[in-house]
């Protein structure tokens, strides 16, 4: 059984696939002050509750991390609790996506895993835009490099600066407005962070697809609030909720057949 871990800046998001299929997932918040011991409780706690599984058969675990100071609570909670020297995404491993960049060390392994699933799954020329603590618009190319892109606030960030600088603003739910024409604060607010990413989203879709001369492209998206907005713009083609998962399943049996 295979434990697939994406350690965002906010969450920490856990898969258990058995064989090809994705049996559970369930997250936990980021928080850098844990121990092994914690992390190892918890983990072991989700697998037999969350997962109904048996904490000894997990015989593989493959991470993608965006937060350098967890990992070494975290490795060490794996490798003490589930008794297993996990994966980690990184330079060297074995992904299939070539990265094109000045400097293809800076990408985080949550963008690279994302490439990964949704170019072998998907197929190419793409945009994946991953709706996370930032909002990241990928661009891969027809023959799988990672060619590029933008990072934006996520929605959450600007949400946050929205009510901590401006004193009279509250603090408020994210969720999309029935009109754009706010008739009070907060669904002004709304409007704002709703209909501002969206008009974002397919902005930065047609530069990027401008830009690279391809105007038949698949636009796929992922991350927490990646459905809110793909559901309110045509730009848009797949929303895949486990697409960072399923990229690191994909990675995991590239490095183990490589």
């Amino acid at each position: 059984m295979l434990l697939v871990v994406d350690i965002g800046n906010t969450n920490i998001t856990f898969g258990i696939y058995k064989d090809d299929e994705l049996i559970s997932t369930f997250r936990i918040t980021t928080k850098i002050s844990r121990t092994s011991d914690e992390f190892g409780i918890i983990m072991t706690d989700l697998i037999k509750t969350r997962g109904k599984s048996e904490v000894d058969e997990v015989d593989a675990v493959i991470i993608a991390s965006v937060v350098p100071d967890v990992m070494h609570s975290f490795t060490s909670g794996v490798i003490k609790y589930l008794n297993v020297n996990p994966i980690i995404v990184g330079p060297g491993t074995k992904t299939g996506i070539k990265i094109q960049l000045t400097n293809p060390r800076e990408v985080g392994a949550d963008r690279v895993v994302d490439a990964v699933a949704a170019y072998d799954l998907y197929g190419g020329p793409l945009i994946v835009i991953d709706y996370g603590t930032a909002t990241t618009y990928d661009y891969v190319t027809a023959d799988g490099v990672f060619a590029g892109g933008v990072t934006a606030p996520g929605i959450r960030i600007s949400a946050a600066a929205l009510w901590r600088d401006a004193a009279k603003l509250p603090e408020i739910a994210i969720a999309k407005p029935d009109n754009i024409i706010g008739k009070d604060t907060i669904s002004s607010m709304q409007a704002g962070l709703i209909h501002g990413r969206i008009g974002e989203t397919e902005y930065v879709i047609e530069k990027i697809k401008e830009e690279a001369g391809e105007s038949d492209m698949k636009v796929i998206a992922t991350g927490g609030l990646g459905k809110l907005i793909s559901e309110n713009t045509d730009k848009i083609q797949i929303y895949d909720a486990n697409l960072t998962l399923k990229g690191l399943k994909l990675v995991y049996d590239k490095e183990i057949n490589r």
